[in-house]
């Protein structure tokens, strides 16, 4: 695996595959990878004939008071791990490489970015949609993946695609879960001990959402208050829980079929975020 940190090497990297006709996929990151991440390359390395990682803290999707000067920063863990999964290029670069020290432009969202995360961290998918534009920039991908666990992230990436015509091929790869069932996330290694035990009950609720809706119930709104005190009993913050439609994550109703159930929550000092889609 080849590994660059300026963009000047990427491309010219990028315009030798070119020229031999090579399909090329993006794994966009914000490194400290687990197995999750590794998913993710794996998918583009049977779709494309050459793999690049982004390994990337973006700090325009930080907020106040956010964990960006403490968030894992594992380079070289994050290297070896790729030069496993047979990656072919990591683009790490430097924040000044990113943005220019006088940047004046970037990617507003509408819509999608209005609820859940976007309602309780302002600005952070503006910040996710201008480095995903400029990394489709930089890199040219044939295809780009990303995990459905970031769901509302993903769909604004895949309206993004639309409305700013990339021609770029958005792939969703499943959500990797540890053998308890909680989704997998950078952030999981803030958790204590005891956090730790207590975490999987954000899918647990889940779950039991899904299964009263498949059992025939249809008042949402009841289903998710009372699985959001339920996880305030077991010692979360809850932000939100909600079912919404898949296609445009707007609030479900009882017609609708393909669901998604959405949930961020604080659980001591980290905050974790899941969703389950089916349908009925």
């Amino acid at each position: 695996m080849h590994t660059v940190t300026r963009i000047a090497e990427l491309r010219a990297t990028l315009k030798q595959w070119r020229r031999q006709g090579l399909a090329v996929a993006l794994v966009p990151t914000m490194g400290n990878l687990h197995a999750g991440h590794i998913a993710l390359v794996n998918a583009a390395r049977q779709r494309a004939d050459k793999v690049v990682v982004s390994i990337f803290v973006n700090p325009t999707q930080f907020g106040a008071g956010e964990d960006y000067a403490a968030y894992p920063r594992t380079e070289q863990q994050d290297s070896d791990k790729l030069n496993r999964a047979q990656a072919d290029l990591l683009f790490l670069p430097a924040v000044a490489e990113i943005y220019p020290e006088d940047a004046q432009v970037s990617v507003t969202v509408g819509g999608l970015a209005d609820d859940y995360c976007g309602g309780s961290r302002p600005g952070h998918f503006n910040g996710v949609a201008t480095v995903v534009c400029k990394l489709f920039n930089m890199v040219q991908p044939d295809l780009a993946f990303f995990g459905e666990k970031d769901f509302q992230q993903l769909a604004i990436i895949r309206r993004m695609v639309v409305d700013l015509n990339f021609p770029v091929q958005i792939c969703a790869v499943p959500i990797v879960r540890e053998p308890d069932g909680l989704a997998m996330s950078s952030r999981n290694g803030y958790l204590t001990a005891e956090e730790r035990a207590i975490a999987p009950k954000l899918y647990q609720s889940l779950c039991r959402v899904r299964d009263a809706i498949l059992a025939g119930q249809t008042d949402f709104h009841a289903l998710t208050e009372q699985q959001m005190e339920c996880l305030r009993v077991a010692g979360f913050l809850p932000d939100y829980l909600a079912v919404s439609r898949i296609e445009d994550l707007r609030q479900a109703s009882e017609d609708d079929r393909n669901l998604v159930i959405l949930a961020a929550a604080k659980l001591g000092r980290t905050r974790l975020i899941d969703n389950l889609c089916f349908s009925r």
